[in-house]
């Protein structure tokens, strides 16, 4: 650790200097200093201590007992109390951010995030899903064992009242543990929540620590890839509707996976390991996958090449036959059982008029442990020549054997689903907003109700009530005496669409002048009719712009 005087705070600095100017009677002074130098040092390792998993906590207290021995002398050297400094070190210390790996969403890009969601949430619903909800934290034997490597992203939150607490990863395991809990069987549901993740953010790439999932899930049993080819059309619907650009949803098999791994000669016990190195085909080199295989998981270098022939190859259904006549992969019935399976899954893509957006990739590994039949990834593209790659917006696959790790007897549900990663959609929707300067609106006020002349707030009042009472989207200026020119600048710059104005002679003749906002157009209207007028030409904008 360096010592006080390798890194000297400005406040011991300022301090020095008083000394300088006032002699020895300011040691006083300049001791304070040096104890609340040491405290701010002595509390940055705390806090480092503090995000620490698993924290030691032996050490803690050895810290903290240092912590609170350098107040004590604080307080005997200022003959004040703890809490006087602890008060004066809050007041100082305090930065102001969101923690890391999170943000803040003013009402422009809530507006976005509101309109992405209605969007996924509708085509869920024109599938025929339901919706439910589960705890943002579990038990933490829930959640262990369930996601291989990536078990260590998990947030593990303090002991509670005898109970072990985590914040849940996904909602696809709290979903199988709903169905094992209430004897569920068959249900096809979808779920919009946030999971946590105690990953290394990219903030401008939408990587977060918390973040929206976007869940389908189809549970039952039925026909062979019936319900896959659903999900894999239920993904297209959602990114074909939202302005992200051109996507290729890749499928593969965990059959096909294990079938080749086996018939390559790769252990039974590193299935799962080795598959996770090959998942990251999409983001490295064929040589950087190769070499964690061989060098930090210890595969041989002559089953590594192997895996490498097959897992750099992509295409359709002529790939698909090539495979089931190699003869390497005619060794494993379970490789025969994948294939079988993807051939199926494409046919019933061609019906889906997917073929154009599938593509079947043997790197398409999923290193979730859950998996077990057909696993999928929908990837935003950029150049296809040049072979650009926006990044994964959403994956999922079969998972059949979950929902019995949760049950009493081991009764297995079989289930199928898809998550959509909106955070990434977001963040890509907002750059492209940017980059046209086009602005959201952020209220869904239909009229603004603005006075002509002085002392009519009371006026204004009485209509915006009038006009909430008939379900009409209202509000007026908080000030007594606002200007009218003012008035209507506020609704050209919120984009509110219609104004309805009065004025001393517009009370006497109970009428108001209406005026649309976009042309400037004024009419004026019965006051008995007013409610009847506005929802017309509301309900006529409204299915212009739909239109």
């Amino acid at each position: 650790m360096l010592s006080i005087r390798d890194n000297v705070s400005p406040v011991l600095r300022s301090g020095e200097n008083f000394l300088r100017v006032n002699g020895n009677s300011a040691c006083h002074e300049m001791d304070r200093l040096r104890i609340i130098n040491e405290i701010k040092e002595q509390r940055d390792v705390i806090r480092k201590l503090k995000d620490l998993v698993p924290p030691n906590i032996e050490i803690m207290k050895k810290e903290m007992d240092k912590l609170k021995e350098l107040k004590s002398k604080l307080c005997r050297t200022t003959n004040t109390t703890v809490e006087e400094h602890d008060v004066e070190y809050d007041q100082v210390k305090l930065t102001l951010k969101t923690p890391k790996g999170t943000r803040d969403y003013g009402p422009e890009p809530m507006v976005l995030r509101k309109n992405v969601l209605e969007q996924i949430i509708s085509v869920f619903k024109r599938h025929g899903a339901q919706t439910i909800d589960t705890p943002v934290f579990e038990l933490r034997e829930v959640l262990n064992g369930k996601y291989g490597e990536d078990s260590k992203l998990i947030y593990d939150l303090a002991d509670q009242g005898g109970e072990l607490l985590s914040l849940r990863y996904d909602l696809t395991v709290p979903f199988a543990r709903y169905l094992a809990m209430n004897k569920i069987s068959n249900i096809k549901r979808y779920q919009v929540a946030k999971v946590y993740r105690r990953d290394n953010p990219v903030m401008s790439k939408g990587r977060y620590r918390e973040f929206y999932q976007c869940d389908f899930d189809i549970a039952g049993k039925y026909d062979p890839m019936i319900p896959e080819a659903e999900c894999v059309r239920v993904v297209s619907e959602i990114l074909s509707s939202l302005p992200i650009g051109d996507y290729v949803i890749k499928l593969n098999h965990r059959c096909l996976l294990d079938g080749l791994f086996e018939s390559c000669g790769v252990p039974a016990k590193q299935f799962r390991t080795i598959c996770s190195s090959v998942d990251k085909l999409d983001k490295w080199s064929w040589e950087d996958v190769r070499y964690e295989m061989t060098q930090e998981k210890g595969l041989s270098k002559i089953i590594a090449d192997k895996i490498g022939i097959y897992v750099q190859q992509h295409g359709h259904k002529e790939l698909v036959e090539k495979f089931m006549q190699d003869d390497l992969l005619k060794t494993s019935k379970s490789a025969l059982v994948g294939l079988a399976a993807i051939k199926l899954l494409l046919s019933y893509c061609d019906i889906y008029e997917l073929t154009d957006k599938v593509i079947f990739d043997l790197s398409l590994a999923r290193g979730l442990d859950y998996y077990t039949g057909i696993i999928y990834e929908a990837v935003l593209i950029g150049d296809r020549k040049k072979g650009e790659s926006v990044g994964s917006v959403a994956g999922g696959g079969r998972y059949d054997k979950l929902v019995g790790m949760f049950d009493p007897r081991q009764r297995n549900v079989p289930c199928v689903g898809i998550s959509i990663g909106v955070e990434r959609i977001f963040s890509l929707i907002e750059s492209k907003l940017a980059a046209e300067r086009t602005k959201l609106r952020t209220t869904e006020v239909q009229v603004y109700v603005a006075s002509a002349q002085k002392n009519l707030l009371e006026e204004r009042m009485r209509i915006c009530s009038y006009l909430w009472k008939n379900g009409i989207n209202a509000e007026h200026s908080y000030k007594k005496n606002p200007k009218l020119l003012a008035q209507l600048q506020y609704c050209e710059d919120n984009g509110i669409p219609w104004v309805v104005i009065v004025g001393d002679s517009e009370i006497e003749r109970n009428v108001v002048k209406l005026r649309e906002v976009s042309t400037r157009k004024e009419e004026e209207v019965d006051r008995n009719k007013l409610s009847e007028v506005l929802k017309g030409k509301i309900q006529s904008t409204t299915s212009i712009l739909q239109t």
